[in-house]
């Protein structure tokens, strides 16, 4: 029996997203993360061979294949009295539209630098996401096993790049053959690196405390005691003092140096995040904000996810709590279709794995089973007519049409289709003439995952081809509007997946004649999905126009 209020319960939850560059460590973090947190026993390798466990967080067969992250996992675990749910995010740019969507859902996020890289274009990216949506950072720089520059380089560079204040949260001794382990400048100790088995948690080997303890000479080599002591003095002049308040207002960034294939600097690192990481954030609707205290359960579905259990064609819609006690069993109120849901069987997740979730508070991550009824974007609350926003859908840069190699699949091609853009996986089109189905998306690869997807999870093999369309633009306007430009490009003219009305341009110069052939519609880039009963609203910015569909 526990006598812990809403407020102390809410207050342990840390909802946050590790994201960074591809090939910068971010799925070996996960993983060492799980395994400190008591989530598994033994760590898995992002490329493992036959003998060792793959990582947890790359479940699909698709990502163990090609050893990269292709979706989005969460991962729900205990640590020290805080419940965590982590998400774990593709790094590739071409998935980077499903890590926008993770980003709308947490309160945090670990940002992952290779520290011989420093920071790349995919984190810059990512970081300004983070920024618009004044999101609190944690950054990693990891592979201190490997040579990289100077640390103080490294963080000047983040100050110059991510106009952030920087204070290192601890200091590296050596690095790459000479790394042996990490000052603990928050804790004012010397921790060093175990080299046992990787796989496993470790604890460190040997502590010295204070940067004046004696003992700090009898664990170092005298070159490596009094580099390390005009360093810390150094980083302690230098660098601003750790400001919590700062951190929490997205404008200062505690560095962590580590080695997370060698389990280096995750313990603190999570410590790191019980310590500083924010509790549930307010979030924002178009109505009102919501504060994680409020009574009345509310919560939005930012991902859909098929074939989790490719035996069972399962669908699981991931849903932000986002206030309230959720129990199982409640009915919410679904303000799309303005019905009530019953939500039997809620799940949360260790990846592919599940447990039957009989509560969750504001903060936690969700799997609820659905069966068509729900998608990206939508707002349930125990009554109260209102939607959350800011969850994106981006234009495609590429679209090609696709057909199954044995044309009597052609049906259960487009019920592949619909669920992959159900997911978010892929926009998906249906033109107004012709049978064929375009697929837009962000980068080539997606083609090639989505066929490897089409043809594992669906047994359908199918061809990508070039189409004469180059790009895809949603069409915002009154309804009479939008009727006459339909009819009047019928050629170009097709319906994704949620019915909303798309132009398919040849070209930018096709593109341009049309808009200035049409000026009372806009041809917009970016969807935000706010659903309402009062209908779909798309914008480009994060300025809302709810229309009322007769």
């Amino acid at each position: 029996m526990t006598n812990e209020t809403k407020d102390d319960i809410i207050s342990k939850r840390r909802t946050f997203a590790i994201i960074s560059h591809p090939d910068a460590g971010k799925t070996t973090l996960t993983e060492k993360l799980l395994l400190f947190g008591g989530a598994i026993a033994m760590a898995g390798a992002v490329k493992a061979k036959r003998a060792q466990r793959a990582a947890r967080s790359d479940w699909m067969k698709v990502e163990q294949e090609r050893g990269i992250s292709v979706a989005s996992s969460v991962m729900t675990f205990d640590y020290k009295g805080c419940t965590f749910n982590l998400l774990d995010t593709p790094g590739h740019e071409d998935f980077s539209e499903d890590t926008y969507r993770v980003l709308t859902a947490v309160d945090s996020a670990v940002m992952v630098i290779d520290c011989a890289k420093g920071i790349e274009a995919q984190t810059l990216k990512l970081f300004e996401v983070c920024r618009l949506r004044d999101i609190p950072i944690i950054t990693f720089i990891n592979k201190l096993d490997r040579d990289g520059q100077d640390p103080f380089d490294l963080i000047s560079e983040i100050e110059q790049k991510l106009a952030l204040d920087v204070t290192p949260a601890s200091w590296p001794v050596g690095m790459g053959r000479d790394f042996k382990g990490c000052y603990d400048l928050l804790g004012d100790r010397l921790i060093l690196m175990d080299k046992a088995d990787k796989s496993h948690k470790t604890e460190p080997v040997a502590i010295a405390d204070g940067i004046d303890d004696t003992k700090l000479d009898e664990l170092l080599t005298p070159s490596e005691a009094s580099a390390l002591r005009e360093n810390v003095q150094m980083a302690h002049e230098l660098c601003p003092a750790f400001d919590r308040q700062a951190y929490l207002d997205g404008t200062m960034t505690p560095v962590f140096f580590g080695s997370a294939i060698n389990n280096f600097g995750v313990q603190e690192l999570l410590d790191g995040l019980v310590e500083y990481a924010p509790s549930p954030r307010a979030q924002k609707a178009v109505e009102r904000t919501v504060e994680p205290n409020e009574d009345k359960v509310t919560g939005f579905v930012f991902k859909i996810q098929a074939n989790m259990d490719p035996k069972h064609r399962d669908r699981i819609a991931f849903m932000r709590i986002c206030s309230g006690h959720f129990k199982n069993g409640m009915k919410l109120y679904h303000v799309r279709s303005g019905k009530q849901l019953l939500l039997h069987n809620p799940v949360l997740f260790l990846a592919q794995d599940r447990e039957l979730a009989t509560e969750a508070w504001a903060g936690d991550i969700m799997g609820v089973p659905n069966h068509g009824n729900l998608r990206i974007g939508d707002t349930l609350t125990e009554g109260e007519n209102f939607s959350f926003t800011g969850i994106p859908s981006f234009a495609p840069e590429m679209l090609q049409k696709v057909r199954p190699v044995d044309p009597l699949k052609a049906k259960h091609l487009g019920n592949a289709l619909m669920q992959i853009a159900e997911e978010g996986g892929a926009s998906v089109f249906k033109p107004l003439i012709g049978a064929e189905w375009i697929v837009g998306v962000v980068g080539a690869l997606q083609f090639q995952i989505l066929a490897d997807r089409i043809r594992t999870e669906y047994d359908v093999p199918v061809i990508f081809e070039a189409t004469s369309f180059m790009t895809a633009r949603w069409l915002e306007g009154s309804p009479a509007d939008i009727k006459d430009f339909v009819d009047k490009n019928r050629a170009n003219a097709a319906e994704d997946y949620d019915g909303n009305w798309v132009f398919l341009a040849r070209n930018d110069w096709h593109l341009n004649k049309t808009a200035e052939e049409f000026p009372k519609i806009k041809f917009l880039k970016t969807k935000l999905s706010c659903v309402s009963k009062k209908g779909w609203c798309m914008t480009p910015t994060l300025i809302f126009k709810l229309y009322s569909f007769t």
